[in-house]
């Protein structure tokens, strides 16, 4: 088991900056991965935003490449991923989520909100 939380949200303004964070806690020998999906309003998909492995290779997603930076902490039995989020936009808007992969099946923490104006 894998315990996600995060925090960090809030309500920005267009080209502002805003960082996330997610403590994952537990099970956390074997986690393959570490990462951040957004559910867009109204839509029921989360997309992948950013990911990180536990070596530190990462991928984003087109439309946050060069904007956002996923980066991680980790400790003996946690670790910590940050979203660096930067020059923020609209269309950045949406329930942000926490996820692990411990031996194939996905955790995910309880999401947080990020909401972008102008």
């Amino acid at each position: 088991q894998v315990r996600l939380v995060e925090s960090g949200g809030g309500l920005v303004q267009a080209g502002e900056s805003l960082r996330l964070s997610c403590r994952a806690s537990g099970k956390m020998s074997g986690v393959a991965r570490l990462g951040w999906y957004r559910q867009p309003p109204f839509q029921r998909e989360r997309e992948l935003v950013a990911a990180i492995s536990p070596l530190g290779t990462t991928n984003y997603a087109n439309s946050v490449r060069g904007r956002f930076t996923i980066s991680r902490d980790d400790g003996q039995d946690t670790a910590t991923a940050y979203l660096q989020m930067a020059s923020l936009k609209s269309e950045d808007t949406g329930a942000y989520f926490c996820n692990a992969v411990l031996a194939g099946t996905d955790y995910w923490g309880q999401g947080i909100r990020v909401t972008v104006r102008g």
